[in-house]
C-alpha cells in the first residue's frame, strides 16, 4: 500500500509541476484600488464582491467601491461570510452572483472569504454540487476572474488551488478540501493596509499557518527546487517578521513581508500540499471550532518531531533559513522544533488542544487519514497507531 502511494504522490508531484500556474501580483499600499483598473483593461462591466461584516462596517471597501462607480462597473457586494464557509452560505452566495449577471468576483478578507469565492466561481461554471466537488480535479473548467485580497498573512489562499468548505451532516460538522488548478485566483492584490488592524491573536494564528506551510511543503517528499526556494523564503520572512507584527501592528513594512511570506509559502504548498498537520488541524477545527491557525501551530513542533531522524537534514535547512543555530544537523533540527514552540508561548497560542477528548480520536484519525493519505507526500507515511501516539502528546 505504501508503495502505491508514493507512486501515486510522485505522479501528482510532476503533474503539478506541468500544470500549476501562479497568480498574477498586485501589490502595494492602495492597491485595492487598483483593481478597478484591470477591471476596466478586461472589459467586465459587472463584478461580485465577497467580504466578511467587519470591512463593510470599517468602510475598508469604500475606495474601490468609488474608483469601480467611476468607471461604470457595478458592484455586487456579499458581506456574510463570518466564520468558515458553509455549503449553505456558498450556495446563498451563488444565487446572488447568478441574479446579478456578474462576471468577476473579488474576495476581500481572510482564507474564509477567499475559499466562499472560489467555491462560488466554481459553481458558476460547474453543474455540480459542492460535495460532488469534493476530491481533486473535479471541475476542470476556468472559472470568472477572482482576485483575492487578502486581509490576513497566513492562509495562502490567494495562490492556492484548493477551497475548504464545512458540511454539517447529522450535527457534526466537516471540513473537507475542493481541489483543482482552476481554483487558482487569477489575480493576488496584496495590500498592506487592510492588515493593520487585525487583532494580536488573529495574527498570530494565521502568521503560524503560514509557517505549517511553508515547513509542510519543504519536508513532504518530491520537493522541487521551486518549491523549497519559495518555502525556505517564507520562513526567513516569517521569522523576522512575525514577532514584530505581533507586537505591533501597525508596523506596515512587517506586514508588507508577512503578506508575501504567506504568498510564497502558499506557492509552496499548493505545489507540493500540506500533510499530516493540517489534516489533523481540521479535523480538530471541524470537531471544536478551534482557529484554523492555532490548530496548526499547536500541532506542527509535535508531527515534525514524531517524524523524527527521517527529516532531520530538512528541518536543519529550514532552521537555517529561520537563523537557528546548531552544531549538527540534528541539532539545528531539534532546535527548528523547539524554537516553532517558542514562538507559539511568546504568541499566547496553547501547546495543547484544550477540547481535545479521547472519545473522539477514533473520529479525528478517520477524518485525518481520509485527507490525507494517498494525497499528501509526508516523509514518513502513517497508519491509526502513529495517529493514537499523536493525539495522546495533545491532550
Amino acid at each position: 500500500m505504501k508503495v502505491w502511494y508514493r507512486i501515486r504522490q510522485w505522479f501528482m508531484a510532476v503533474m503539478i509541476g506541468i500544470m500549476t500556474r501562479q497568480p498574477k501580483v498586485i501589490k502595494g499600499s492602495g492597491s485595492l484600488v487598483k483593481i478597478a483598473d484591470n477591471l476596466e483593461k478586461t472589459g467586465k462591466k459587472k463584478v461580485f464582491i465577497v467580504t466578511a461584516p467587519v470591512f463593510i462596517e470599517w468602510g475598508s471597501l469604500n475606495g474601490l467601491l468609488d474608483a469601480l462607480k467611476a468607471k461604470g462597473i457595478e458592484a455586487t457586494v456579499f458581506s456574510k461570510v463570518a466564520t468558515e464557509p458553509t455549503i449553505e452560505l456558498v450556495t446563498e452566495a451563488f444565487g446572488e452572483y447568478k441574479k446579478a449577471g456578474c462576471e468577476a468576483i473579488i474576495a476581500v478578507g481572510g482564507g474564509s472569504v477567499i475559499d466562499c469565492s472560489k467555491a462560488v466561481g466554481a459553481l458558476a461554471v460547474s453543474r455540480k454540487t459542492i460535495p460532488q466537488m469534493r476530491g481533486v480535479l473535479r471541475i476542470l473548467k476556468r472559472l470568472p476572474d477572482l482576485y483575492a485580497v487578502p486581509t490576513t498573512a497566513g492562509t495562502g489562499s490567494e495562490t492556492t488551488a484548493a477551497a475548504v468548505i464545512t458540511d454539517t451532516i447529522d450535527g457534526k460538522h466537516y471540513k473537507y478540501a475542493v481541489n483543482d488548478f482552476c481554483l487558482i485566483p487569477r489575480y493576488a492584490v496584496l495590500d498592506a493596509d487592510l492588515t493593520l488592524t487585525v487583532p494580536a491573536k488573529i495574527t498570530a494564528a494565521t502568521g503560524m499557518d503560514a509557517l505549517t506551510h511553508a515547513v509542510e511543503a519543504y519536508t513532504n517528499d518530491f520537493a522541487s527546487n521551486m518549491v523549497k526556494t519559495r518555502a525556505l523564503d517564507a520562513v526567513s520572512l516569517i521569522y523576522k517578521n512575525l514577532p514584530a507584527v505581533y507586537e505591533n501592528g501597525q508596523n506596515v513594512e512587517a506586514r508588507d513581508n508577512m503578506l508575501y511570506a504567506a504568498f510564497e509559502a502558499g506557492i509552496a504548498f499548493t505545489t507540493n500540499f500540506v500533510g499530516y498537520v493540517h489534516a489533523v488541524a481540521h479535523a480538530i477545527g471541524g470537531l471544536y471550532g478551534v482557529l484554523h491557525g492555532e490548530a496548526c501551530s499547536i500541532v506542527l513542533p509535535y508531527v515534525m518531531e514524531q517524524f523524527g531522524s527521517k527529516i532531520y537534514g530538512r528541518l536543519a535547512e529550514l532552521a537555517d533559513a529561520a537563523g537557528v543555530a546548531g552544531a549538527t544537523e540534528e541539532e539545528k533540527a531539534k532546535n527548528f522544533i523547539a524554537s516553532i514552540r517558542e514562538m507559539n508561548e511568546k504568541m499566547g497560542i496553547p501547546s495543547k488542544v484544550e477540547k481535545l477528548k479521547k472519545e473522539d480520536f477514533d473520529e479525528i484519525i478517520s477524518r485525518a487519514i481520509k485527507e490525507a493519505n494517498p494525497l499528501y507526500p509526508c516523509p514518513v507515511i502513517w497508519n491509526k497507531k502513529d495517529f493514537e501516539i499523536l493525539l495522546n502528546k495533545l491532550i
